[in-house]
């Protein structure tokens, strides 16, 4: 893909706002303690049909979700953790509860840093976006895998999704929110990712986070990226980072952070923590699985990740503090001595470690190593 770019960065004011917000954090957190984000599953229903659905999910809400009050009991816990984690409101379709904006609102009062993932269909109007700006929420970030409108169409199961997406996105905009977009990429759409950045730089997003496919859920009818695809397309996003005005971040792909750290001295997108300000490997450490993010299910179970099913417990039954910090599931995943294969060979396994969420997807195995990597280790 040629050498990176050398460009100065070209952040706009409100994604350098958002990144050097982010990095100050997350270089002061302590993942063993307290998760940097939390996402919670708070229904499963949804109207789409994606193909990439890890929660397949439905289009009715299921009875067993967590309710008004145990939605309040959670936050109150979660708030319980102390370092005022973002707590991502997520789906199916959040808006869907008629409750959404109530939890938002007290999640906000109970300090922690609110945001949003709504499905682009009729439900995101202008009017639900001045009301989740008055609630609290911070960003809302919309769902958008191809410049082309069929083949964004195609993968949301939605004739017209594509258009509905650029009209949420114009609504949130329009109440001052700023925008987050959400890209799966895997073998069907990866050619479109250089076709979207003119359309996210029009649209004046914030972030862009590309998400790699972990075939759970629908998704595991897809086609992945080879281990060398994967490489290419992350690549190719590193030399992207310095020429747009957004901030980008690879999700699922930890393996970015070893990319970056091979490429420059900087650590910009890649989600790193280094508490002794060693740019080197083995020092720092990076969002991952369990190890500074954490999963509620809309049925109160706490996972790693939506993408990693294995449940340490119940927020019903369980404190989610206690569990993120001392289940042995949890310990494990942030145990770099734990992982098995390349992985636990690897020098850049602080800083990357692996997808464990994909090593579990494709061999059964949370800490085996992750096969979307082809780096050998020295």
């Amino acid at each position: 893909m040629g050498e990176p770019s050398k460009a100065p960065s070209q952040l706009g004011p409100a994604a350098q706002s958002a990144r050097v917000e982010r990095d100050e954090r997350l270089s002061a957190h302590d993942f063993d303690a307290a998760p940097f984000t939390i996402a919670w599953e708070v229904t499963r229903a949804c109207a789409y049909s994606c193909a990439h659905c890890r929660a397949d999910a439905q289009p009715k809400r299921d009875p067993r979700e967590l309710d008004t009050e145990e939605g309040m009991r959670l936050i109150d816990m979660l708030a319980g953790f102390g370092t005022r984690p973002i707590l991502v409101l997520t789906g199916g379709d959040p808006l869907m509860r008629r409750d959404l904006f109530e939890l938002a609102r007290y999640a906000d009062e109970r300090g922690l840093r609110v945001s949003l993932t709504p499905t682009a269909t009729a439900l995101p109007t202008r009017e639900r976006m001045r009301e989740a700006r008055a609630a609290g929420i911070r960003r809302v970030a919309f769902s958008l895998d191809a410049a082309d409108p069929a083949v964004h169409d195609h993968f949301r199961g939605f004739e017209g999704s594509f258009d509905r997406t650029l009209a949420g996105m114009e609504n949130a905009l329009a109440e001052d929110l700023p925008i987050q977009v959400n890209t799966t990429v895997c073998a069907h759409n990866a050619d479109q990712l250089d076709r979207l950045v003119p359309l996210l730089e029009s649209v004046g997003v914030v972030q862009w986070s590309v998400f790699f496919l972990v075939p759970v859920g629908r998704g595991a009818r897809l086609k992945m990226l080879t281990a060398e695809e994967h490489e290419e397309v992350l690549g190719r996003l590193f030399e992207l980072t310095d020429t747009v005005s957004f901030d980008i971040k690879a999700t699922a792909a930890p393996h970015y952070r070893r990319i970056v750290r091979q490429r420059s001295d900087r650590a910009t997108g890649a989600g790193f923590q280094f508490p002794d300000g060693l740019n080197r490997p083995g020092h720092g450490k990076g969002v991952n699985d369990g190890r500074g993010f954490m999963f509620i299910s809309h049925l109160g179970e706490v996972m790693p990740s939506g993408f990693l099913p294995i449940a340490a417990g119940n927020v019903r039954e369980q404190d989610p503090v206690a569990l993120y910090r001392d289940s042995p599931l949890f310990r494990e995943l942030r145990d770099p001595g734990a992982l098995r294969g390349k992985c636990g060979r690897c020098e850049f396994r602080e800083v990357c470690g692996g997808s464990r969420a994909r090593a579990f997807a494709v061999t059964g195995d949370h800490l085996a190593a992750d096969p979307s990597c082809s780096y050998q280790p020295t």
